[in-house]
């Protein structure tokens, strides 16, 4: 049950992001939604870096050999990851016209939920494997720091679920189905946390890989999008703020509690 629950936290909070369309009758201002998409970034950043690279290197230290080729190749082999899927996978952001991604035809909305699902999948998979880590003996990772790690990354899918269901409703989407797209785009994150637990169970000696791997996925969603996002247009030092507080929140969460 306590497994349930951890692996649950994140799409949750997209789902309560979602929901927020129910409640907000106008659309989100530049300014929020720049502070809010910041603030994922930040956390995202924090994570990467406190709760999956730190640990793969400290792991990678405590069985000898060297101690930063798992984290450097994991975190390319991650960057790598999502440049391939990003390049496959059909999906449409937000305020653009010309989609990613191989040729489709599908509608708009679905490629504007691909968009998200995509890159919440690095999210479901730094869980699972933080997860996965606790559970073995030997790696130095506890259910604390994995608790951490998904609460972290809840509270950065809030905005993320709200981002993404309020403008559909400027696309001529209803507000539950917006709300129910929304919820859909984060249901990837438990599936990429459960198939990443089967993979680190099953192949333990790369488990510092797999840290890296998440962080270098998550810092390729930062990096391609939430970043540009925020230096978009006006207002730009909003976003930079929202970076620094998403990140400071994330490392106080890590260090006080995991």
């Amino acid at each position: 049950m306590e497994e349930f629950i951890i692996l649950s936290i994140p799409f949750l909070g997209t789902t309560l992001g979602a929901a927020m369309v129910f409640l907000m009758k106008v659309k989100m201002s530049p300014r929020l939604e720049k502070l809010l998409l910041g603030f994922a970034a930040g956390v995202m950043i924090a994570a990467s870096v406190w709760s999956l690279l730190i640990p793969a290197i400290e792991m990678s230290e405590k069985r000898g050999g060297s101690v930063w080729l798992p984290a450097a190749a994991g975190f390319l082999l991650g960057m790598g990851f999502l440049l391939l899927l990003d390049s496959l996978v059909p999906h449409l952001h937000i305020d653009e016209e010309k989609p990613e991604g191989v040729r489709s035809d599908f509608q708009k909305t679905t490629m504007l939920v691909l968009a998200v699902a995509l890159h919440n999948l690095p999210e479901g998979m730094a869980v699972g494997v933080a997860f996965a880590g606790a559970m073995l003996e030997g790696t130095g990772m506890t259910m604390a720091g994995a608790l951490v790690l998904a609460v972290g990354i809840a509270i950065q899918n809030f905005p993320e679920g709200a981002i993404i269901s309020m403008p559909l409703r400027n696309v001529g989407v209803s507000r539950p189905r917006a709300f129910w797209y929304g919820v859909l785009s984060g249901v990837v994150e438990p599936v990429g946390a459960v198939v990443t637990i089967l993979l680190a169970e099953q192949i333990v000696p790369v488990l510092p890989y797999l840290l890296a791997f998440a962080a270098g996925a998550m810092i390729y969603v930062v990096v391609e999008e939430l970043i540009p996002e925020t230096q978009n247009g006006e207002h730009t030092n909003i976003g930079t703020i929202g970076v620094a507080a998403g990140f400071v929140l994330m490392m106080i969460l890590d260090v006080a509690l995991g």
